[in-house]
């Protein structure tokens, strides 16, 4: 894996702080929108981070969001591994039961153009520290209906659709980002590495498997030239990493950094969820969780 030589130097600005945990950043009609996972909302807010509005509660702890062909949100309930609907009135409904398929807490999730949801899964209990299990990634389709589409993932996270139709998929402990040919009918070609940071953990216990990843993948922002911005969850920092996997550019926002999105009005914000560190008995008990911007070069593309 081949790494930036000259690291650019950029003005990073917070737009919003005193929040618990972001997570999942997403630029949606002229507003960036996120989770709080400790104060249950889903937030909006306007490109410059003024005028905060709570757009749902979600008691079951939120996370990945997206949004059907005709508007209407969805957004992952974690730890009933539910995905809620979000009607014209703004009742929430559930859209789809995972409780079946999925072996841990939901996670992050991607919405194709057709409102197929790709939905990954911790596959054990990050938080209790269980010994890291392969989990399995869920499509549901408009109506509702839940399938099995790629299995044996090591903490599927972020994720992006690039504009050909190819499912790019963070791998927590994998040290790399899968990538999934989208056919058709939402099913899933075999995966293939998009880019490898290095091997595997050959550990399943979490500190040790910790020590053993070169990147921690989570949430990711593709860009026009076909790279993907990576918020990397154990190295707090941001990378920009190519096809293949060579780092293009590192930021260093000076904390723990969990997910980001590219977006405001010409695509070239690069918006990033920060915190001290992802524990939840750390995040519930303070409010020192911040959402930051930094311009770049190139704008965002794909999905979401």
């Amino acid at each position: 894996m081949k790494t930036a030589k000259n690291p650019m130097v950029r003005t990073i600005t917070t737009i919003l702080d005193q929040r618990h945990f972001l997570e999942c950043p997403r630029w949606h009609r002229d507003r960036l929108w996120f989770v709080d996972l400790y104060s249950c909302e889903v937030l909006s807010v306007a490109e410059d981070g003024t005028d905060l509005r709570v757009e749902a509660y979600v008691p079951g702890q939120p996370s990945g969001l997206g949004w059907l062909p005709d508007g209407r949100l969805l957004v992952v309930s974690m730890r009933d591994r539910r995905i809620l609907r979000r009607e014209p009135d703004g009742e929430l409904i559930t859209h789809a039961d995972l409780s079946d398929l999925a072996t841990g807490n939901l996670n992050d999730m991607v919405v194709d153009a057709h409102g197929r949801a790709y939905v990954g899964n911790f596959g054990f209990d990050l938080m209790a520290h269980e010994p890291i299990q392969a989990a399995a990634l869920v499509r549901v389709d408009p109506d509702g209906t839940a399938t099995t589409v790629a299995d044996g993932l090591l903490f599927p996270n972020g994720s992006a659709i690039t504009d050909d139709d190819v499912l790019l998929v963070g791998e927590s402990f994998g040290n790399r980002i899968s990538a999934f040919d989208i056919a058709a009918d939402g099913s899933l070609g075999s995966r293939q590495d998009w880019a490898r940071f290095g091997e595997p953990p050959s550990a399943t216990e979490l500190e040790t498997a910790f020590s053993q990843l070169v990147i921690g993948p989570d949430g990711c922002a593709l860009d026009a030239e076909g790279a993907l911005w990576i918020a990397d969850g154990i190295g707090g920092r941001l990378v920009r990493v190519a096809p293949g996997g060579e780092i293009l550019e590192e930021i260093h926002p000076g904390t723990g950094v969990f997910a980001c999105m590219l977006g405001g009005r010409d695509g070239r914000t690069l918006y990033a969820c920060v915190a001290p560190d992802f524990h939840e008995e750390h995040r519930r008990a303070a409010r020192d969780g911040s959402l930051v911007a930094v311009r770049v070069d190139v704008p965002g593309a794909g999905r979401p």
